[in-house]
């Protein structure tokens, strides 16, 4: 009866294992197969871009005319109005003329009294030609008489240029405008005495319309700007190469065009910078000198750039631009890549990509190169960054 309890056990727990292993075999058999990971991808198409270069600047005034007095005085009157327009010719200040009124018309009176003097004087010089000549007179007689002519025409010479140089002095009496422009406010009152050119000007007169934008280049700008246009990468704009765009200080546009006047010759060596000087309209006078703005100028043309967005674009350890692609195995790939500028929010990339391969944009921390993958088209608005297919927008501040 033991023996018969004992077989029933045994054979008990050999179904039991049995029916463990046979579930085991069953389970295995319906696993799933592994879920590839998924990543966005865009893919490559050339794009013609216009690269621009924006640079910081100021404003500075057309002209400047720094209004000083040329004679000595007291000021009489003050003929406009502080941070009112003013033209050229206008009468800004009246210096007291009757000093210089009394010595031009004395000037006048020696003038004429030497003109008087001269008429005698000649009809001697005359006759005693002609009694020289019949010997009636000494040579020294007409000689000396021809020295009274000559000493009588210096005199009226003298008076004339006396006379005109006590009308100049009159005339400087009226400070005018020597330019037309804005001006500011007036340094001296009605009573004050002046001297001619002292060291601080009565008024400043400024034209601002045009007005002259003064933005700081690199030279190592100016050094990449050549080398890529020799290399054929970038090509000239032909006439609007030379048309400039403004932002204010606030941020908004101007809205009229400027073009680029010259460069300087000299680079700063403590700032390894250039002066590029800039003219704008300014017939409403919103720009006024000393004002902060960016200047964007336009470099040329790329006509087949390759774009990639900028999360698509990371870093390798030691800080090298890489971006990962799907090849056309499903397979991920790293490309070391080299990136020239962003544009808006996209990378210009001048090597290591090329037209029609897929950049991964999502999903790039989920993946290791050589691992297969499974691509969807990235769509606008899923992330933060902008879709590739959106239009170059202009250049970030070029260092």
């Amino acid at each position: 009866m033991q023996i018969n309890n004992r077989v029933k056990r045994i054979v008990t727990m050999g179904v039991f294992v049995l029916g463990l292993i046979t579930s085991g075999c069953g389970s295995q058999q319906a696993a799933p197969q592994p879920v590839l990971p998924e990543v966005a991808i865009v893919t490559l198409n050339p794009e013609r871009v216009l690269l621009t270069t924006e640079l910081p600047g100021r404003t500075s005034a057309y002209l400047v005319a720094e209004i000083r007095p040329q004679v000595n005085g007291i000021v009489q009157e003050r003929l406009f109005n502080e941070g009112s327009d003013v033209k050229a010719g206008s009468v800004l200040y009246q210096i007291d003329p009757a000093p210089y009124q009394a010595a031009y018309n004395n000037a006048v009176a020696a003038l004429a009294r030497s003109e008087a003097n001269l008429p005698p004087i000649r009809l001697k010089a005359e006759r005693f030609r002609e009694l020289v000549a019949v010997k009636a007179i000494s040579q020294q007689d007409f000689d000396n008489a021809a020295a009274a002519l000559k000493q009588a025409e210096a005199d009226v010479e003298y008076s004339k240029a006396t006379v005109e140089s006590a009308r100049i002095n009159l005339g400087y009496t009226r400070i005018i405008a020597p330019v037309t422009g804005r001006i500011g406010k007036s340094n001296v009152t009605i009573g004050a005495l002046v001297t001619a050119h002292q060291a601080s000007p009565l008024a400043v007169v400024q034209q601002l319309d045009p007005i002259y934008v003064d933005a700081t280049q690199s030279s190592a700008t100016l050094l990449r700007l050549k080398r890529n246009i020799a290399s054929g990468l970038l090509k000239g704009n032909g006439p609007n190469q030379t048309q400039v765009k403004l932002l204010l200080e606030d941020g908004t546009p101007y809205p009229l065009e400027g073009s680029v006047k010259f460069s300087d010759v000299t680079v700063d060596p403590s700032s390894g910078s250039f002066i590029l000087r800039m003219v704008f309209p300014n017939p409403k006078q919103i720009l006024l000198p000393g004002m902060y703005v960016r200047a964007i100028v336009q470099e040329g043309e790329v006509d087949h750039a390759i774009l990639v967005p900028q999360q698509g674009v990371s870093r390798d350890p030691k800080g090298n631009p890489v971006a990962l692609i799907v090849d056309g195995s499903g397979k991920v790939q790293q490309r070391m890549i080299t990136a020239d500028r962003a544009i808006g929010d996209r990378w210009l990339v001048a090597s290591g990509l090329a037209p029609g391969e897929r950049v991964i944009v999502e999903g790039a921390q989920k993946v290791r190169p050589g691992a297969a993958v499974k691509v969807v088209p990235f769509q606008e608005g899923e992330t933060s960054g902008a879709a590739p297919k959106k239009a170059a927008q202009p250049a970030q501040k070029s260092n």
